[in-house]
C-alpha cells in the first residue's frame, strides 16, 4: 500500500466523490454562519444543517467537503496523549434526499480498498444492532462474512442530538496490527486500545426524534458521512499517531529544532511539543477565518490556545517569540487545500506576535501577583492557596492550574483544587445562563420559519427603482395572513423586487408598496434563508392581499446616498491598502444613506498624516470621474482577475465584480454609482479602535460632507461669539486668554498657600519630641493636596530635622501628608508606614516612600483623632 500524504488523501477523496456526482464545496469558515448554538465548527456536517433541515435548498443534492474543525472539549488532555487534538479536517459526503445506505456503503468500501488501497481483510464494519438493512448490504452485497460485522447499541452506533433528525450509523474499523494492541485475550473491534481504529462513519439520517424518544420516519432521508483526514493518514502511513503523519510531523520536528529538545526522549518535553504542534495549527486557521484573541467567546478560545502554546514554549526553554515561525510551517503544509492561509499569512503572523508580546508581559505580572499571594499566605500562617485566587490567576493572567500548582509545590504550598473547580463551574454556569435560547438551527424561531421553502425573490434593483410584481406571502409579526389592513405591522414578499435587502454591510432600502386600494410603508428590507426578500413596515392606508400585483417604489434619494457611501467604501479600502499596507482587510462595514462605517485589520491608530493621505487619495479618485463597471463571472475567475473577496462570505457560483476604473476591483452584490464623480466629496470624521487589531473609520460623502462643514462653520461662529471676537482672530484671542489664566492660576496658588499658613497660625509651638525626634502634627481646613504639599515643604524647612504630618479637611474628605527628614529616617521613621496607619483611622488608605507619603480618607470627623494618634504611631517606629 502506498503511503499517501495528507494533501494527497484530501484531493483523492474529493476527486472520488466528484466522480460520484457530488458538488465539491470549499471548507466553510470555522465561525458558524447563522448558528448561535456553537462557538466553532466542530464537525463536517455542522455548516450544512440548513440543508439537512430543509431550511435552505442545497446547491446540489449530493455535496462533498473537507471541513476544517475545532473541538476543545478535551483540551486539558492535548499533549498528554498522542490521541488528543483540537484541530482536525473532516472528509465528508452528504446526500439531501438523494442516495441512501446502499450507495454510501458501497462508495466507502470502494474508496478505502480500491482508491487508497487498504487491505480488505483488515477492515471491519459495524452497524446499529437493529439496522438489518445495513447488515445485509455489508454481508450480501459487499461480501463481508457475518462474523466480521459488529452490531453495537445506541450509545455507539446511533447518531442523535436531542430533538431533530437522527439515525443509525455504520462505521468501518481498520486493524492496525498486534503492535498497536493491548495484548489482552479477545481484543477486537470495540476495544479501547489503538489496534482497531475507526476510519469512516456512515450516518443514515432517517428518523425524526420529537425530543421524548418518539421516532417517525423522515420523508427525505439523508446521508451524513465523515472521516477524519489525519486519522486516515495515520492508517495509510502506518504511524503511531496524528503527530507522526507527514505534515504534522514536519511541524512537530520544527518545534523540536527551535527548542533544542529531541522528541521521544522525555515525556514532559513530548507533552509540550505535542501541545504546541496542535495549538499552533488551530490558532493559524482560526486567525485566517477572522477570529481575533479576546476575553470571551471564540476569541477567548483562540487566546487560550495561543497562551498555552507560548507557555509550553517557555517550559521547553524557547527564548523570544516563536509562534509566527511555526505558523509559517503550518501554512506551508496546508496551503494546497487552503490557499487563503498564504494570502493572509502576514496578518496571521502579526496577530500571533502581538498576542505573544502581550502574554509575555501578562505572565510576568501574574508571577508577581502569585508572589503577593504567597506573602499573604505566609503572614496568615496558611499553606493552601484558595481556589478563588488560583482561578483568578487562571482567568486573568492565563495561568493554568498545573503551572500555579508546580510553582507552589516547589515552595511547600498546596492549592484548593475543589475551590478552583467551584469557581470554574460558577463561571461556566454564568456563561451557560447567558446563552441565547435557540432552536435546532441555533436561531430564534420567527414567523418567517413558517413560510414555504420554495418561496424565493428575484432582485431587479440594479436596473430598476420601481417595479410591479405579484404578492406571494404576507405576514404580521407572528402569523402568515391573506391580507394586511390599515394600521397593521407586517412583512410583504413578492416575486421580483427593486428593493435591496440588507447584505454585505449595505442597509436595506426604504420606500412604499401600493395598489389602487392600499399603501404599505417599507421601513426596512431584509434577506431571509432561501433567497427571500422581506419588505418590513406598516400599512398606512387601505388593504393589500396575497396574489395582488403591487407597485414597488424605492426611496430614490436615500438609495442614491447609500450608493455614494457604498462606492466610497470601495475606494477607501483600496486607499487604506496603499497607505497602510496590503495587510489591511475588511472586518465589517455599514453603509447607510447618512454615512459609511468601515472596520479593517490594522494594529495601530492611524496618524493624522495617514488619515489625511487616505482622504486625499479617495477624493482624487472621485474627481477623476472613474466609470463604475459591473461584470458577472465565476468566483475563481473573479479572484484571478484581482478582485478583492472576503473569505467566509457565501458567494454564489456566479458573482458580481465591481470595478472603478483601474483603481478598485471587488466582489460585491451591492448597488453603486455609475461614475465616481457622483460621490462629490469624501470626509473621514473619526478613526478609532474597536477590538484587538481592528480599527474603525466613519466617513461622509456628497451632501453629508457639505452638511458637516456647515455645522463646523456654525460651531466656529458660536465659539467666536462666546470669545467676543471673530473667527479669523480666535487663535490670537485664545492665546491671550491662556496667558491670563496662567497668571491667575499662579496667583491663586500663592493665595492658597498664604491662606493655608494663616489657617494654621503659629504652629511651631505645637512641635513635640518623640524619643528625641521632633514631630509637628497639625490639622488644616480647606486645602487641597497640592496646597498641602507646598505647606509641608515650608514647615519641614522651618522644623529643620524631624517629622511633619498634616491633615486637611476639604469638601467632606480628608487629605493626609507625612514627611520625614534623613535624620528622622535613620532613627526609624518611615513616612509611608506612618501615613498608612494614620489613614486607617479616617477610613482610608495610602502609602509612599520613607521620606514622603500621602493618603486620603472619607471620615473627616475623625481627623482630630488621627492627628492625636500620630505621636504614638511614630513612637512605635523609632529605635
Amino acid at each position: 500500500m502506498k503511503k499517501y500524504g495528507v494533501n494527497e488523501l484530501r484531493k483523492m477523496f474529493l476527486d472520488f466523490m466528484e466522480s460520484k456526482g457530488h458538488l465539491v464545496l470549499k471548507s466553510f469558515p470555522l465561525v458558524p454562519q447563522g448558528d448561535k448554538s456553537i462557538l466553532l465548527i466542530n464537525a463536517g456536517m455542522t455548516p450544512l444543517k440548513p440543508y439537512f433541515t430543509g431550511a435552505e435548498k442545497p446547491p446540489r443534492t449530493r455535496v462533498s467537503t473537507c471541513q476544517k474543525c475545532i473541538r476543545t472539549g478535551d483540551i486539558e488532555n492535548v499533549g498528554k496523549t498522542a490521541r488528543h487534538g483540537t484541530f482536525f479536517e473532516m472528509l465528508g459526503n452528504f446526500s439531501f434526499g438523494d442516495y441512501f445506505k446502499r450507495e454510501a456503503i458501497h462508495w466507502s468500501w470502494e474508496f478505502l480498498t480500491e482508491v487508497v488501497g487498504l487491505d480488505p481483510n483488515r477492515l471491519y464494519p459495524s452497524v446499529y444492532l437493529e439496522d438489518d438493512e445495513a447488515f445485509d448490504i455489508w454481508n450480501k452485497e459487499i461480501g463481508i462474512p457475518a462474523e466480521r460485522i459488529f452490531k453495537f447499541g445506541k450509545e455507539d452506533n446511533f447518531w442523535e442530538h436531542g430533538a431533530g433528525p437522527c439515525g443509525p450509523c455504520s462505521e468501518i474499523y481498520y486493524d492496525r496490527g498486534e503492535k498497536y494492541g493491548c495484548g489482552k485475550p479477545g481484543c477486537t473491534v470495540g476495544c479501547d486500545c489503538d489496534r482497531y481504529m475507526e476510519v469512516w462513519n456512515n450516518v443514515f439520517t432517517q428518523f425524526e426524534n420529537d425530543g421524548n424518544g418518539n421516532y417517525t420516519t423522515l420523508k427525505q432521508k439523508n446521508i451524513d458521512t465523515g472521516m477524519g483526514l489525519e486519522r486516515l493518514a495515520v492508517v495509510v502511513q502506518d504511524v503511531d499517531s496524528i503527530f507522526d503523519v507527514d505534515t504534522i510531523c514536519s511541524l512537530r520536528n520544527l518545534v523540536s529544532k527551535i527548542s533544542g529538545k529531541e522528541y521521544g526522549v522525555h515525556h514532559e518535553d513530548d507533552v509540550s511539543i505535542r501541545l504546541i504542534t496542535d495549538h499552533i495549527r488551530s490558532a493559524t486557521f482560526m486567525i485566517s477565518d477572522g477570529i481575533m484573541p479576546t476575553n470571551e467567546g471564540r476569541g477567548y478560545v483562540l487566546r487560550r490556545l495561543i497562551r498555552r502554546a507560548a507557555r509550553h514554549g517557555r517550559l521547553l526553554g524557547i527564548e523570544g517569540n516563536f509562534l509566527a515561525t511555526l505558523s509559517a510551517e503550518v501554512i506551508s503544509g496546508s496551503k494546497d487545500g487552503y490557499p487563503e492561509l498564504e494570502e493572509k499569512k502576514e496578518f496571521i503572523f502579526n496577530v500571533l506576535t502581538n498576542e505573544e508580546n502581550q502574554f509575555g508581559k501578562t505572565i510576568d505580572q501574574g508571577l508577581r501577583i502569585l508572589a503577593d499571594m504567597e506573602e499573604a499566605m505566609n503572614a496568615a500562617g496558611e499553606k493552601t492557596l484558595s481556589g478563588e485566587n488560583a482561578f483568578k490567576l487562571y482567568d486573568t493572567y492565563g495561568f493554568p492550574l498545573d503551572l500555579t500548582k508546580e510553582i507552589l509545590e516547589e515552595k511547600g504550598y498546596e492549592i484548593d483544587e475543589e475551590g478552583f473547580k467551584a469557581a470554574m463551574d460558577e463561571q461556566r454556569e454564568k456563561a451557560r445562563s447567558s446563552r441565547e435560547v435557540t432552536n435546532y438551527m441555533g436561531a430564534d424561531a420567527t414567523v418567517y420559519d413558517q413560510i414555504d421553502t420554495s418561496v424565493t425573490t428575484e432582485f431587479v434593483g440594479y436596473d430598476h427603482l420601481s417595479f410591479e410584481s405579484p404578492v406571494t406571502v404576507l405576514t404580521t409579526e407572528d402569523e402568515i395572513v391573506d391580507s394586511l389592513m390599515e394600521g397593521q405591522k407586517g412583512t410583504i414578499f413578492v416575486e421580483k423586487t427593486p428593493f435591496y435587502a440588507t447584505m454585505g454591510g449595505q442597509v436595506g432600502d426604504t420606500g412604499v408598496i401600493e395598489t389602487a386600494n392600499g399603501k404599505f410603508v417599507v421601513e426596512d428590507t431584509i434577506k431571509l434563508r432561501g433567497g427571500k426578500f422581506g419588505h418590513v413596515g406598516h400599512m398606512e392606508s387601505g388593504m393589500i392581499s396575497k396574489g395582488e400585483t403591487v407597485s414597488l417604489k424605492v426611496n430614490v434619494a436615500a438609495r442614491k446616498d447609500i450608493e455614494k457611501n457604498h462606492s466610497a467604501t470601495h475606494l477607501l479600502q483600496k486607499a487604506l491598502k496603499e497607505v497602510l499596507g496590503s495587510h489591511v482587510e475588511q472586518k465589517g462595514s455599514l453603509v447607510t444613506a447618512d454615512r459609511l462605517r468601515f472596520d479593517f485589520a490594522h494594529f495601530t491608530a492611524m496618524t493624522p498624516e495617514e488619515i489625511e493621505k487616505t482622504e486625499k487619495i479617495v477624493n482624487e479618485q472621485i474627481q477623476a470621474g472613474l466609470e463604475v463597471h459591473t461584470d458577472i463571472m465565476g468566483v475563481e475567475e473573479a479572484k484571478k482577475s484581482g478582485a478583492m473577496a472576503l473569505f467566509g462570505e457565501k458567494y454564489s457560483q456566479k458573482v458580481r465584480v465591481v470595478s472603478m476604473g483601474d483603481f478598485s476591483k471587488e466582489l460585491c452584490g451591492g448597488t453603486h454609482v455609475a461614475n465616481t464623480s457622483s460621490i462629490m466629496l469624501f470626509k473621514i470624521v473619526s478613526e478609532s479602535g474597536i477590538a484587538a487589531g481592528v480599527r474603525r473609520i466613519e466617513a461622509l460623502t456628497g451632501n453629508g460632507v457639505l452638511e458637516y462643514y456647515k455645522k463646523q462653520e456654525a460651531l466656529l461662529h458660536e465659539a467666536a461669539k462666546a470669545l467676543k471676537t471673530t473667527p479669523s482672530e480666535m487663535v490670537e484671542k485664545i492665546a491671550h486668554l491662556q496667558g491670563e489664566m496662567k497668571a491667575l492660576a499662579s496667583e491663586n496658588e500663592s493665595l492658597k498657600s498664604k491662606l493655608a499658613q494663616g489657617s494654621l497660625g503659629d504652629v511651631m509651638n505645637q512641635v513635640v519630641e518623640v524619643k528625641g525626634v521632633k514631630l509637628l502634627a497639625a490639622k488644616v481646613e480647606g486645602v487641597d493636596m497640592n496646597g498641602l504639599r507646598d505647606l509641608g515643604d515650608q514647615l519641614k524647612e522651618k522644623l529643620g530635622e524631624g517629622v511633619v504630618v498634616l491633615a486637611a479637611v476639604n469638601e467632606g474628605k480628608v487629605s493626609l501628608l507625612a514627611m520625614a527628614t534623613d535624620s528622622a529616617q535613620k532613627a526609624g521613621a518611615h513616612a509611608g508606614n506612618l501615613i498608612k496607619a494614620v489613614a486607617a483611622i479616617v477610613g482610608g488608605g495610602g502609602g509612599g516612600r520613607p521620606n514622603m507619603a500621602q493618603a486620603g480618607g472619607k471620615n473627616p470627623e475623625k481627623a482630630d483623632e488621627a492627628i492625636a494618634a500620630v505621636a504614638g504611631i511614630l513612637e512605635g517606629q523609632l529605635h
